[in-house]
């Protein structure tokens, strides 16, 4: 089941630069089904709550983002995992798209 995260009322903001997702041996990492290369962008996403740094991987090529850029997320899936004595959610998007600046104002 994919856990799809509605984000039409959060803005999303790039806080820093897309960087290859890499392994323990600093390899990057590539999707298990297509074999996509995976890379990460830390976000912040605002709603009227509060707000939120996210880490969003995206498969594919290198994504097209400034720091500081409003950005939306295509498709934004929210993965639980747990590990040992550790758990989280993951953020995973099918491609994160630059809002235009008539979009955001």
């Amino acid at each position: 089941m994919r856990l799809l995260v509605d984000t039409s009322k959060v803005t999303f903001t790039v806080t820093k630069a897309p960087e290859p997702k890499t392994d323990a041996d600093g390899r990057q990492r590539a999707d298990r089904k297509t074999g996509e290369l995976l890379y990460v962008v830390q976000v912040m996403a605002l709603d009227e709550t509060g707000g939120e740094v996210l880490n969003v991987t995206v498969a594919g090529s290198e994504p097209k983002v400034a720091v500081g850029q409003q950005v939306s997320p295509v498709e934004l899936e929210a993965i639980p995992w747990a590990q040992s004595n550790r758990s989280g959610v993951a953020y995973r998007a099918k491609d994160l798209k630059a809002v235009s600046a008539a979009k955001a104002a």
